[in-house]
């Protein structure tokens, strides 16, 4: 009796706090909700904005955006209290980094994974000199001249640097990296002829496509794309199975309350659904996408195996 009495007691005690939290999270938002990410201009900023406006809307509080540097912002959620108030819009970079370096964060481990936000698909293009057409016409023209043709590549570890990794690997093709401090830097000697390859995101691309500077050889997604319309895949044109795109997302610091993260997915969901927010990111290049919270994790730890054996492969590191 006397133990019986004494679990009584416990569980008491434990009431109020269970139910403090499952208050809590029933009754949230009760103050703004911030939107950490990367700095202003960028994919991941333009991306947050679009979601802090709809999330304005269906949460009745203001979401705001608040901008660090990629690394600080991903530093500073992963510490955030696990309350829903502070959330992440992670790019690419969120799960490639930490397999080219040491971080202080492990994007599994860290975070729980809201949903999918936008797909960047990027676009194999070619110096218009290259006597290519295709997909099949590169991977030839590479295999009779090994490590005699270049491609472009901006920062160690960017999309662009890795989506050529991969091709090179699935097509068995040697082509020489170029290093570039930015991409503006790439375009202006892709442009110039000074390199000859390149697979940068799709925005930056198609106005030199369109003027003829440029030759658009696939896209990288795994399906065709109204944006390009013409443009085969990758995979459609030569290398079946190559797969590559920029992700954004939305996550949220390991511990947030499921309530919580669902109603950030289904609110997140529903926004990406609606007309207005598809034609903003349709209008910067990139696609709206999303999923469930255990879709999101199985791709985000999918894409880190992919990459992860690209980066070993290739022996990438940051240098």
């Amino acid at each position: 009796m006397r133990h019986m009495r004494l679990a009584m007691v416990a569980m008491a005690l434990a009431a109020p706090v269970l139910y403090a939290g499952t208050s809590t999270a029933q009754n949230y938002p009760t103050k703004p909700v911030r939107l950490v990410t990367s700095e202003i201009g960028g994919g991941t900023d333009y991306a947050a904005r679009v979601v802090a406006l709809g999330l304005s809307a269906s949460l009745g509080q203001q979401a705001v955006v608040e901008n660090r540097s990629t690394l600080a912002a991903t530093l500073y959620a992963s510490k955030a209290a696990a309350d829903g108030y502070t959330l992440l819009v992670s790019g690419s970079s969120f799960s490639v980094v930490p397999l080219l370096e040491k971080t202080a964060y492990d994007p599994i481990k860290d975070f729980v994974h809201i949903t999918l936000v936008a797909r960047a698909l990027h676009i194999l293009v070619v110096h218009p000199s290259l006597p290519v057409k295709t997909v099949r016409d590169l991977i030839a023209l590479a295999k009779t001249k090994p490590g005699q043709l270049n491609y472009a590549a901006g920062s160690i570890g960017s999309t662009p640097h890795l989506a050529t990794e991969l091709f090179k690997s699935m097509a068995g093709i040697n082509l020489v990296r170029i290093n570039y401090k930015g991409t503006g830097p790439a375009f202006n000697d892709l442009l110039a002829g000074q390199v000859q390859v390149m697979i940068p995101a799709s925005g930056g691309a198609v106005p030199h496509i369109k003027s003829g500077r440029l030759r658009a050889l696939a896209i990288t997604g795994p399906q065709p794309s109204a944006l390009f319309p013409g443009i085969p895949t990758v995979a459609a044109s030569g290398l079946p199975g190559y797969e590559m795109v920029g992700m954004t997302g939305l996550v949220a610091p390991m511990g947030t309350p499921v309530t919580i993260v669902r109603r950030l997915n289904q609110d997140t969901v529903k926004l990406l659904a609606q007309e207005d927010a598809k034609q903003r990111f349709l209008s910067v290049g990139v696609e709206p996408s999303s999923n469930s919270p255990e879709e999101f994790t199985a791709m985000i730890k999918a894409n880190m195996a992919m990459l992860g054996k690209v980066i070993k492969d290739a022996g990438i590191r940051n240098e």
